[in-house]
């Protein structure tokens, strides 16, 4: 539980980072690490039916789920800094961020 509230913290603060970022920048123009294009090839060849306009928590946090998301996450130990940290997601990408449309992926 502990470590959990840790990295709840620590993405709340990123998220506030990116939040402000994403909201000063046209989202076509940025890039969050050097590598994007390549962590969203992979995803969408792991998680090619995932859909991610509206997410279902189940589709994230079910041991099934947990079985493919630590092995694609895995992939970028070594390239991306914090490749392991959980990370504050939207459910329905239109609707802002609140604690109803909010999940914590970790």
């Amino acid at each position: 539980p502990r470590v959990e509230l840790a990295w709840a913290m620590k993405a709340h603060q990123h998220a506030q980072v990116y939040f402000n970022l994403i909201s000063s920048v046209d989202p076509k123009f940025l890039n969050l690490t050097k590598v994007d294009d390549q962590i969203y090839e992979e995803f969408r060849k792991t998680f090619g039916d995932l859909k991610i306009d509206v997410l279902d928590p189940e589709e994230l946090k079910s041991e099934p789920a947990k079985a493919k998301w630590r092995p694609f996450c895995l992939r970028f130990e070594g390239v991306v800094e914090d490749f392991n940290y959980g990370t504050l997601l939207r459910l329905d990408s239109r609707r802002e961020y609140t604690e109803e449309n909010t999940i914590f992926g970790g």
